[in-house]
């Protein structure tokens, strides 16, 4: 057994009980810092596999920010989790037969595609070019429009998103900007001609040091 297939299995050790522990832990932040161990031990596995880009997008895209903000999230809310794991062993051995049923259908689709007898050789002007750059060419030409049928669909995602929170409540204040652009000076300011007010001069306190005949 050579390093790198000892490296393989730690890491995939490593993997999977972080994986098991992202559902199994009591605590949401411990949860998610054990799902940023799983992705940083499938990006290891990657790089492994020389998938270098992939590898590297996996880091900085999922751990270095959708799992930041995440964290942020869970421990400015200081979300509870114990009501929804009231009934996790409950319904584990059902859960655990289906996990078990989509291992077996996924193993049987991706099994033939790794039964290879011999890799193909990359040519000469092919290895120079790197992984990231035959990876570019290779999406952008031979899948060129699945991208662009994903890149619709996560667009129709976002503006799906943004119309769920759009939602309007009467308790709610807000601004229009376009009214804020037609107002004019007049509206807002208006000059008011008064006439000057004299005040009266005071009348004079009596004099009681006067004193009387």
């Amino acid at each position: 057994m050579d390093i790198t297939t000892a490296l393989f299995y730690v890491f995939s050790a490593v993997l999977l009980g972080a994986s098991v522990r992202v559902i199994t832990a009591k605590s949401t932040v411990h949860s998610a810092l054990f799902l940023i161990l799983a992705f940083f031990s499938a990006s290891c596995v990657w790089m492994l596999l020389k998938a270098e880009f992939l590898a590297i997008t996996l880091v900085l895209v999922y751990i270095g920010a959708v799992m930041v903000l995440f964290l942020f999230v869970v421990m400015m809310l200081d979300i509870t989790s114990d009501r929804v794991r009231d009934g996790f062993w409950k319904h584990l051995p059902m859960a655990a037969l289906v996990g078990v049923l989509i291992a077996l259908e996924m193993a049987a689709i991706l099994m033939p595609g790794f039964r290879l007898k011999e890799a193909p050789e990359l040519s000469a002007a092919a290895a120079k070019l790197g992984n990231t750059k035959l990876l570019g060419i290779e999406v952008y030409t031979h899948y060129l429009y699945p991208l662009q049928i994903a890149a619709v669909l996560l667009l129709v995602a976002i503006i799906a998103a943004i119309a769920l929170t759009l939602r309007r409540r009467k308790d709610s204040r807000s601004q229009d900007p376009s009214e804020q652009v037609k107002v004019k000076k007049a509206d807002r300011l208006r000059i008011i001609k008064m006439a000057p007010t004299v005040e009266a001069p005071a009348a004079p306190a009596a004099d009681n040091n006067t004193g009387a005949a």
